[in-house]
């Protein structure tokens, strides 16, 4: 879908999704209704203060947790209905993830993080290392496949989840803080790099971030506040790329 306009049609849509945590008189309504459409080739960063939802939020998309009410349409089809074994392979097929501590093997080389999904999905060893090196290729660590990640930068390391996070192709990338635990420097290069791959490549990204100079990369910024969608507003990234999204309802 490179350098193409993107379907109008959602390729997510959320009607009206809450979530509650514990019962009774303990009970914590974590999201209150939330009414969300995100288009194919999107960039959307949510922002909010602690105990907001966006969290939460961020879990239902990337099928980890189940609402309480509402629904949750991925290309059409219902997630919250899904079982956790259908859940689990929604995300292997077309979801990626990147976090905030990496989340990389320590004792375990860049090349073979990176193969690591492809391993799960049972792919022969000799596909798993070409798409692998393609991929920390694509994020520009291809010399430094061999290195494990205590031999890397914060700002690289990154860049090998990444690439670990691409390496399957998928459509939607959910970012929760990527630039939490790089300095300015670092944190300006991952978020040009998330840009260049949502205009290039086309693929959505959904970020959460505490950072309103990183979530201005974005084309929308969705503001969450006691559980619900507080307001949206235009990232200055929607004045980069083909790829604008479908609007928030709500």
């Amino acid at each position: 879908m490179t350098g193409t306009e993107p379907d109008r049609s959602p390729i997510i849509s959320l009607r009206g999704i809450t979530k509650v945590f514990g019962t009774g008189a303990t009970a914590f309504r974590a999201l209150k209704g939330v009414d969300l459409d995100i288009a194919a080739g999107d960039f959307v960063a949510v922002m909010g203060p602690s105990g907001s939802g966006k969290s939460t939020m961020m879990n239902i998309l990337g099928c980890l947790d189940v609402s309480t009410s509402g629904e949750f349409l991925f290309h059409g089809h219902h997630v919250e209905s899904l079982d956790r074994d259908q859940r689990a392979l929604l995300r292997r097929r077309y979801l990626g993830f990147v976090f905030q501590g990496f989340n990389l093997l320590a004792r375990t080389s860049a090349l073979e993080n990176v193969e690591l999904p492809l391993l799960y999905r049972g792919d022969p060893k000799q596909d798993r290392r070409k798409e692998a090196m393609a991929a920390l290729d694509k994020v520009g660590l291809a010399d430094w496949a061999g290195h494990t990640p205590g031999e890397l930068s914060g700002g690289q390391q990154q860049r090998v989840a990444i690439a670990r996070a691409i390496v399957t192709n998928p459509e939607v990338l959910l970012a929760d803080e990527p630039t939490g635990n790089l300095d300015s420097q670092r944190s300006v290069e991952i978020m040009e790099f998330l840009s260049a791959l949502n205009r290039d490549s086309g693929i959505t990204v959904l970020m959460v971030t505490h950072e309103p100079d990183m979530a201005e990369y974005a084309r929308r910024i969705v503001h969450f506040k006691d559980g619900l969608i507080d307001r949206i507003e235009q990232g200055n990234g929607a004045h980069t790329g083909a790829h604008t999204g479908a609007g928030v309802t709500g």
